[in-house]
């Protein structure tokens, strides 16, 4: 099993990021790797981190601001390479056809209930560990 699986979290809310890492914690499940958090407040920072490689997972705020989550998603999954599962943050369940559109892995309601976030991460993360053995 790898160390340590790598979750990009994308918000311009620092209060939703702290929600993510604090529902998940260092593992989300006994089967699956402990995780760490990269942060990133900002689109430019997403992109610099998929870029440099590394992350296994990410979590995108759908309603952050300029750029929500699902339309990074999008972009993301046109643009780089291998692209991580991407598990997306909606406001209200409605959404759930955007996060379709988005080509979101998996999509959870804010606020974060912690039951769900972590069995929603934690499959992303076998299907992620299964693709890269």
């Amino acid at each position: 099993m790898q160390a340590t699986a790598t979750v990009l979290v994308y918000s311009d809310n620092a209060i939703t990021r702290e929600q993510v890492r604090l529902a998940a914690g260092r593992r989300p499940a006994p089967d699956v790797p402990p995780v760490g958090y990269i942060e990133c407040a900002t689109l430019p920072a997403v992109l610099s981190e998929l870029e440099k490689g590394g992350v296994d997972i990410c979590v995108l705020d759908g309603e952050a601001a300029p750029a929500g989550g699902m339309g990074v998603c999008r972009q993301i999954k046109d643009e780089i390479f291998r692209c991580p599962p991407v598990l997306v943050l909606m406001g209200r369940p409605q959404d759930a056809w955007l996060a379709t559109w988005s080509r979101a892995d998996a999509a959870v309601t804010l606020p974060v209930d912690p039951v769900e976030f972590s069995e929603s991460l934690a499959a992303l993360l076998r299907t992620r560990l299964a693709a890269n053995h």
